[in-house]
């Protein structure tokens, strides 16, 4: 799995495109389980998984807590490079980076960018590759 994080319009999306030209984009749905993506996989063809934002988002309105959450992604986070590897997929998530240190007055955007941080470190660890974007240039932070 590789992990793009970076800012909005850093150039995330062109990087990937550029590096996996052949690839199928798949947007994650507000309250999917990132598990259900397996079935699109084809084999040898990358997959991209973007929308995590939202996708995240959509947690806030969940009764699920967020330790909850966390433990849910990250048993699906595993499955998914499992499945990845069995069908020699090669797996790229994009993320925002959110926050840069501003702490939101309102208290569900602070709980959002816990999740992110969250789930970028998660995925990170799951990730054999994390490249951060800014500005349309790409630096290794897990080559």
């Amino acid at each position: 799995m590789q992990l793009f994080i970076g800012g909005a319009c850093a150039g995330k999306r062109d990087v990937v495109k550029a590096r996996f030209p052949s690839a199928v984009w798949w947007r994650l749905s507000p309250g999917q389980r990132l598990h259900e993506v397996t079935h699109i996989m084809q084999p040898n063809v990358p997959l991209v998984l973007h929308g995590v934002f939202e996708w995240l988002a959509a947690v806030l309105h969940s009764d699920m807590s967020s330790d909850a959450s966390r433990a849910q992604w990250r048993g699906d986070l595993e499955c998914l490079a499992t499945a990845a590897q069995t069908h020699s997929v090669t797996l790229v998530v994009i993320m925002n980076e959110l926050g840069r240190g501003i702490v939101p007055m309102a208290r569900d955007q602070r709980r959002l960018r816990d999740l992110s941080g969250w789930f970028s470190q998660d995925a990170a660890a799951q990730s054999e590759q994390v490249w951060h974007v800014r500005h349309g240039l790409v630096q290794a932070l897990k080559p």
